[in-house]
């Protein structure tokens, strides 16, 4: 989604004169193409690990060290989704 600075008339100006149509919806109104509703699967993703005060800044200068504690976080966040099902 366009920050609040492409949205601005001049913007709009110099992506015509480029020949490009912006579709960018403006401030208040509905786009009505139905973008937003839904999260994306990577949004979401990524929106969970970041509950993982390790993965959110990282620490460790290893490779491999950074990458087991991102298995890890995405073993829990499959675990913690079975366990809501009832799966497990």
């Amino acid at each position: 989604m366009p920050t609040g600075a492409m949205t601005t008339t001049s913007t709009r100006r110099q992506v015509r004169a480029k020949g490009i149509t912006p579709v960018i919806a403006r401030r208040g109104t509905e786009h009505g193409s139905g973008l937003g509703v839904h999260r994306w699967v990577v949004e979401q993703s990524v929106a969970l690990l970041h509950w993982f005060r390790r993965l959110r800044i990282r620490w460790e200068i290893r490779d491999d060290i950074h990458e087991a504690f991102l298995s890890l976080a995405c073993a829990i966040i499959c675990w913690r989704r079975l366990t809501n099902l009832s799966l497990c």
